[in-house]
């Protein structure tokens, strides 16, 4: 039993004794969901929790009367900690859902949100729909502005040194000035068009979704492609990492220094390095292994489970997440000065393919390029152990069906039907991930999405891979033969 302080208070003539509580006591009980593997119940404490409310405010700089508009459950620790944030500062929580987003961003105009990628994913996906519904010269008009704005984003990059580089080596002097002073005239030359696209789309769409500050997104891979629209049509997404098990957040980008394609600066007083997958060393800036996290974020262990929190925590209070990444070098000058110390996430180590062959493949990567077609609602690759890899395909019905329309005249023969949309998947497949690596050979098509209802989803909105390959087991094993 740990030593506690006691004391008495009075009240109406009644004594009562109280137990102090300690910043090292458990301040809750919140049970991984996981996608894969059995839930374990990690122990918070108040410092953990203090923690996130004392040093957030870096990253989101509330004021008193701003807006936050939230959708995950309030027992997931990325929207726990995001309340006590949001309550400490005096700021409006509103509380929305999947289903009424869309209304609610209207109706209510908010300053911030907090979510998980898919939900920016879906904004992304119904802006390009509305896009693509508006009469041809207006969508011609606004997709070619959209294209200048991402090009006058990425000259901006050059000068502003926010050009993400794995790269230890300091690029010469030379060949930046040059480059430095090339990506000004070009931005120069774009900035009034980009400018044009503010008054003629993107204040369109701000006034349809408020987010007038920033987006907080959490608790998954952000896509590059959706990070660099909302860039480029002036709405501030800010990627954030962390786990259950880190009260969540250890890590995330900053207003000032809000560079894509990453998770941002740690959080204070939190350490992070990387260690050799293999023989736990710890690798220099520039190279990738597993991320490991050292802090008062940290969990105080696995309820009742040592062995799971010997796993997971060793003797210097260092938390392995499974996840790899790989740390930013330092520069002093050029295009990436102000990328040094940034925290970059390539997917999770368990998630890992291992094909026959012997090669290692990361799904993540995939599923993310696959899932830009405008055919597929849902991917999740496969191929443990097999000669190639796979994948489980959510079609988007309505889409599908429609470019099987234009490809061929259907007669209403279902069998032809789907014959027409799983060719279209395929060639869909083809075409997205020509440049890849790895590309993927037999397909299973599935009706049913993939939802946190059904189970095959995790709160955070993130696909239980266990749960969708029991599911399928048997058209899978038939899928290879």
């Amino acid at each position: 039993m740990k030593n506690c302080s006691k004391y008495t208070i009075t009240r109406k003539g009644r004594q009562g004794v109280f137990e102090a509580i300690t910043p090292e006591d458990v301040a809750t009980l919140i049970y991984t969901s996981g996608t894969s593997g059995t839930p374990k119940g990690v122990m918070l404490t108040h410092r953990n929790l203090l923690h996130q409310i004392n040093n957030m405010w870096e990253i989101v700089p509330a004021v008193p009367g701003d807006r936050f508009l939230s959708m995950l459950p309030p027992w997931h620790a990325y929207e726990r900690s995001a309340e006590y944030f949001i309550l400490t500062h005096g700021t409006q929580q509103i509380y929305s859902s999947v289903k009424y987003l869309k209304a609610d961003l209207q109706k209510y105009q908010p300053h911030y949100i907090f979510s998980v990628p898919l939900v920016y994913e879906t904004l992304y996906s119904s802006i390009q729909r509305q896009i693509s519904s508006s009469y041809p010269a207006r969508k011609t008009v606004a997709l070619a502005l959209i294209k200048i704005s991402l090009l006058y984003m990425e000259a901006k990059k050059i000068f502003e040194g926010t050009v993400l580089s794995n790269n230890p080596v300091k690029p010469s002097s030379i060949s930046y000035m040059f480059n430095c002073v090339w990506a000004r005239i070009i931005a120069a030359l774009l900035w009034p068009l980009h400018n044009l696209a503010k008054m003629l789309v993107y204040n369109k769409i701000h006034s349809t979704i408020g987010i007038s500050k920033a987006a907080i997104s959490g608790g998954g891979s952000l896509p590059m492609h959706v990070d660099k629209f909302f860039e480029a049509i002036g709405i501030k997404v800010q990627n954030g990492y962390g786990l259950t098990e880190t009260s969540p957040a250890v890590a995330a980008r900053r207003p000032f220094c809000n560079v894509l394609g990453t998770v941002g600066h740690p959080i204070k007083h939190t350490e992070i390095k990387i260690v050799d997958i293999e023989t736990g060393e710890v690798l220099p800036d520039g190279s990738k292994g597993i991320v490991k996290i050292k802090g008062p974020p940290v969990m105080k262990g696995y309820y009742k489970n040592p062995s799971a929190t010997n796993n997971a925590l060793d003797q210097e209070g260092w938390f392995n997440t499974g996840d790899i990444g790989w740390i930013a070098p330092h520069h002093a000058t050029g295009p990436s000065r102000k990328c040094g110390g940034i925290l970059v996430l390539e997917g999770r180590a368990k998630d890992t393919i291992v094909l026959a062959t012997g090669e290692n493949v990361e799904p993540a990567e995939l599923e993310e390029i696959a899932s830009r077609s405008s055919l597929i609602d849902q991917i999740m690759v496969i191929g443990q152990d097999r000669r190639r890899l796979g994948a489980i395909v959510v079609p988007n019905n309505n889409e599908a069906l429609a470019a099987a329309k234009r490809k061929s005249s259907l007669d209403g023969n279902n069998d032809e039907a789907k014959d027409t949309v799983m060719n279209l998947l395929y060639d869909e497949l083809r075409t997205w991930m020509a440049g890849c690596s790895f590309q993927i050979g037999p397909i299973l098509v599935v009706e049913e999405p993939f939802t946190i209802d059904n189970g095959l989803m995790t709160p955070t909105m993130k696909i239980r891979r266990d749960r969708v390959a029991a599911k399928y087991q048997s058209e899978i094993e038939a899928l290879y033969k």
